[in-house]
């Protein structure tokens, strides 16, 4: 099972980087082209935030089903156990409640500038978060 959970994390890594960038891009270019925020723009940012709140499930289920076990204080002097346990988690977290906040703010927001600007914005800090924070070593 934990096999089969790291590799849908990973695998879901893409599409939700995908779907983010895709989201991020779609509300820069909606902002300056000052164009009226429209239903097609509503789902681009939806599925980028149910990708990441699925990646976020599936990363606190492969954290917690981990053979690998919890480390210890003394092994978080390695970087690649505290990038793994510490960093990586929480960073993307932060980046995920950044993104569901950029999404509430447009929902609140009444003209489509201000709803592209609150998409770019928070999904754009939370990409670059979870950008950060990627293990890139485990990843290729």
């Amino acid at each position: 099972m934990y096999t089969f959970v790291q590799k849908f994390h990973s695998g879901w890594a893409y599409l939700a980087l995908l779907l983010l960038v895709f989201a991020v891009v779609n509300s820069f270019l909606g902002k300056s082209s000052k164009k009226e925020f429209t239903a097609k723009d509503r789902k681009i940012a939806l599925f980028g935030l149910i990708a990441t709140h699925i990646q976020l499930l599936v990363g606190l289920i492969l954290y917690f089903v981990s053979p690998l076990g919890s480390a210890s204080i003394g092994q978080m002097a390695e970087s690649d156990v505290r990038l793994t346990w510490l960093e990586h988690p929480l960073i993307n977290i932060i980046a995920i409640a950044l993104i569901t906040m950029g999404w509430l703010k447009h929902k609140k927001a009444t003209i489509s500038e201000a709803k592209f600007n609150s998409i770019f914005i928070f999904y754009g800090v939370g990409l670059v978060l979870i950008l950060i924070r990627i293990p890139w070593k485990l990843w290729f």
